[in-house]
């Protein structure tokens, strides 16, 4: 067993959802009870006391000081009613506060799992799989508890009506609750069926999410290409698989019931054959049965639905489980505090190498680098030569498997290394901006910074612009910062980062898709930094590289003899 399916959680914890749980449970039981007398209420009404099961309740009712009289009975089963929709109105409202409280406890665990886990697990999932659990899969966990919880309510409610018909006629109530029973079992192929389509269906729904990210993703390729109709039939696809699985589950779902529906009515009539023919029961006792039956049938249809239901949403709980159980499995160790290094001296790889996961070769072999303090140095090298893998390393977000980064001599280990990304500042190629202000953008970085910090941190990016729009730095920049042009992107990603004050700025192929002009604007602001901080600029060339005082060149995860720039 692995230690995710070791440490696999459960969706309820009876320390903390039991007393909700009992609170649900408690309110399902006055619902079946008030179903089970309104069914008894039914003998006497009919006026028929001296048969022996009217007997029996008369002798009930007598106990309780009840007159039995027509207008008592009338009076009792309004009351009965009323009460009965009161407590079923909080049944409902219990059980949707239940299950809200469960799935959302459940996204925010897996929320929470996610953003602690190792960088390197967050690499190996796939974006749009994970989407698409957080998101509707998850709703699918409240179906799932929706189904558990009905199908709960519905068998206590049979389990009342059982009680009623057996103090009306033992022999009907045994006759009934066998043939629900052999239904129940006879369903259990069904059941099994039906968690293997919620499967098939899970699974088609990521198909469909992992068109959609990566066409919208690609949407300036597919229109320059003028490959519409491709990306239109790519969705088409995946959305037809989808539909599939969910006809499937329909069809099989729909023969369950025409099944239950046909058979229960087949069987009601033989028992009521039965009782009058062969029991010769007189029609006090038939009656209320048959009305007892009629009520139980849909009852049982429902409950068979909700446990289909239940299985076929199953997966999506189980997917759920699993992602959190290898989310918490691959949590960043560490709890205690720790205080940042501070990068006064030298920033150090002694014989580092990083293999990741299903990699045929390592993504930095052996690799021993020095990087002074407050200096700029640019790290080149083709594309999967192990240049962002070097700066995962530098900025903390990942461990080597061999070697050990430092910094002054601290070892990035552990709490000290997530210590240490607080004085670390990224700018990546593909600016990360939220639809919202630039100001919102900026404190992001330093939620408390005052305007004088803001105005600093855009001067030093030369990303005055902002500053000059008509709504200054309260202006909406749209969703990824499309109102901006992209190198107003990249100095807005620079500004956030220099809000930081770091003690390490890495730019990760930060000007690569910038025009001339536009890098050479962000190009004089990082030339301003020099001796401020420590600058590592990783790229193929470009006006960046020229302002580098050391030149690092990989290649296959090894380091080229280093030169001066």
């Amino acid at each position: 067993m692995t230690p995710a399916a070791a440490n696999r959680p459960r969706l309820f914890e009876p320390a903390r959802d039991g007393l909700t749980a009992l609170g649900v449970g408690a309110l399902m039981l006055l619902s079946a009870i008030s179903e089970g007398i309104g069914a008894v209420l039914l003998v006497p009404l009919l006026g028929a006391l001296g048969t022996p099961a009217g007997g029996r309740i008369e002798r009930f009712f007598a106990a309780l000081g009840v007159p039995i009289r027509l207008e008592v009975l009338l009076m009792l089963f309004v009351a009965l009613v009323a009460a009965r929709a009161l407590v079923v109105q909080a049944r409902t409202l219990a059980a949707f506060r239940f299950e809200a409280r469960l799935v959302d406890g459940l996204r925010q665990r897996a929320w929470r799992a996610l953003i602690g886990a190792e960088w390197r697990a967050l690499l190996s999932m796939r974006r749009a799989g994970t989407v698409s659990l957080l998101g509707a899969r998850l709703d699918q966990v409240g179906d799932h508890v929706n189904q558990l919880l009905q199908a709960a309510s519905g068998a206590a409610t049979l389990a009342g009506l059982g009680l009623a018909a057996l103090a009306i006629s033992p022999r009907l109530a045994g006759g009934l609750a066998l043939s629900g029973a052999a239904v129940l079992l006879g369903y259990h192929a069904m059941r099994r069926r039906a968690g293997e389509l919620g499967q098939r269906f899970g699974e088609a729904h990521a198909g469909v999410h992992g068109q959609l990210d990566e066409s919208l993703g690609a949407l300036r390729l597919i229109k320059g290409l003028g490959r519409e109709d491709r990306a239109i039939d790519g969705l088409a696809d995946q959305v037809g698989a989808m539909r599939r699985a969910q006809r499937r589950w329909l069809i099989d779902a729909g023969k369950g019931q025409f099944a239950l529906q046909a058979g229960g009515a087949a069987l009601l009539a033989l028992l009521v054959w039965l009782a009058l023919a062969r029991w010769h029961l007189g029609m006090v006792q038939v009656l209320p049965m048959v009305a007892i039956a009629a009520r139980a049938l849909p009852l049982l249809g429902a409950l068979q639905q909700n446990l289909l239901g239940a299985a076929h949403s199953r997966p999506a709980l189980d997917a759920a489980l699993d992602l959190i159980a290898r989310a918490e499995a691959a949590r960043e160790g560490g709890d205690d505090e720790a205080v940042a290094p501070v990068l006064n001296r030298t920033l150090r790889l002694e014989s580092v190498s990083v293999r990741f996961a299903g990699a045929s070769h390592p993504s930095l072999e052996r690799v021993d680098l020095e990087i002074p303090a407050r200096g700029i140095v640019a790290v080149i090298g083709p594309s999967g030569a192990g240049k962002s893998t070097l700066a995962d390393l530098l900025g903390g977000l990942i461990e080597p498997d061999a070697g050990k980064v430092t910094v002054d001599g601290a070892a990035l280990e552990g709490a000290v290394r997530r210590a240490w990304r607080q004085r670390v500042a990224y700018v990546q190629q593909e600016p990360v901006l939220f639809a919202a202000s630039l100001r919102e953008n900026l404190l992001w970085a330093s939620p408390e910074a005052s305007e004088e910090r803001l105005h600093a941190a855009l001067r030093d990016a030369s990303a005055g612009f902002a500053l000059d729009l008509p709504q200054g730095l309260d202006t909406p920049i749209g969703d990824g910062g499309r109102a901006l042009s992209g190198g107003e992107r990249q100095r807005l990603m620079l500004a956030r980062a220099l809000l930081r004050d770091p003690a390490l700025l890495v730019l990760d192929e930060a000007t690569s898709a910038l025009d001339a002009a536009s890098e050479a604007q962000v190009a004089q602001a990082i030339a301003a930094l020099r001796g401020r901080m420590t600058v590592v600029v990783i790229g193929h060339r470009g006006a960046l590289l020229a302002l580098a005082d050391q030149a690092i060149e990989l290649d296959a995860g090894r380091i080229v003899p280093t030169k001066e720039a």
